[in-house]
């Protein structure tokens, strides 16, 4: 059995080690609020981009439209595809970043000509070990802060201008969504090429008060205006699986934080049973040591 002087020791250990992990999950508290408020503010703009592009789908023919997939069938070992890859810089939020590692090697062992591009070190260590997946862009490797408009649009530029020079045709974000504050899930989102069944027309051109059916008429034309609303978008689109990751990574840290303080105070608790045992134990000993002494003399 462990001295007394051994199981304090244990015992501060444990304690310093708790008021680190709790200081940890308030940390990561407060960055997840001020994601969640960052995330709000930027969604209707957006949503307002999906639906200008939804109507002028809705108002236009099929034809050939720059960012949207054609019917030209390329082989899978052809196809040059690039995955932004969207984990954090340090462990410490549980199964967070092996989920997506391991979601996106998944994907990457179904194709052959692929770009790698990274936002958090773990990710990129994990794959620097796989480089038969692909081939990482040593200029889109980023550190895991606090989202960025301007990381965003630098990626989504570089991508769309590979994509439009037939250097790339695909381009995947793979990420961590929180659907709940229990439950959040690794994903993959097609960013390019575009299709019509991202954009469902399901808004009504209908006055409500009028009654009158109105439609959008576009300057200089629809597709002229798709051009330019599409790259905007495609932005949008990474910004937000960006500050979605970087939700999940802090929702994920607090709850590995809680565990790891709940788990240091039953600790701190068993070993505080135990000092009181062993320090129980001395007493009985002294005590009858003194007894015995005490016989011994009368006698």
């Amino acid at each position: 059995m462990d001295s007394m002087r051994d199981i304090c020791n244990r015992m501060v250990s444990v304690q310093k080690t708790m008021k680190i992990t709790n200081a940890m999950y308030l940390m990561a508290s407060s960055k997840l609020k001020k994601a969640r408020v960052k995330l709000a503010a930027v969604e209707p703009y957006f949503d307002k981009l999906q639906y200008v592009i939804s109507d002028i789908l809705d108002h236009t023919e099929e034809g050939r439209q720059r960012y949207f997939a054609t019917d030209r069938v390329i082989p899978p070992e052809e196809i040059k595809a690039g995955y932004l890859i969207i984990t954090s810089d340090k462990g410490l939020a549980g199964s967070y970043n092996l989920n997506v590692c391991r979601l996106a090697e998944a994907h990457l062992k179904q194709t052959h000509n692929n770009k790698l591009y990274f936002i958090g070190l773990s990710g990129r260590n994990y794959f620097l070990k796989h480089p038969e997946l692909g081939t990482i862009v040593q200029e889109h490797s980023y550190t895991a802060v606090n989202p960025d408009l301007w990381l965003a649009r630098r990626i989504a530029e570089d991508a769309m201008r590979d994509f439009l020079n037939g250097d790339l045709d695909e381009l995947f974000v793979v990420y961590t969504k929180m659907k709940n504050a229990l439950v959040s899930e690794a994903q993959v989102q097609q960013v390019l090429p575009l299709t019509r069944k991202m954009f469902p027309v399901s808004q009504s051109h209908e006055d409500e008060e009028t009654g009158f059916t109105y439609h959008t008429e576009y300057t200089p034309s629809a597709l002229e205006v798709l051009d330019r609303v599409v790259p905007n978008y495609t932005k949008g689109l990474i910004y937000g699986t960006m500050v979605e990751a970087f939700t999940s990574e802090q929702n994920a840290s607090m709850t590995a934080m809680k565990n790891a303080t709940d788990s240091a105070g039953e600790i701190v608790q068993a070993l505080s049973l135990e000092y009181n045992q062993v320090r129980q134990s001395a007493i009985t000993t002294e005590i009858n040591e003194v007894v015995a002494g005490a016989n011994a003399q009368e006698q």
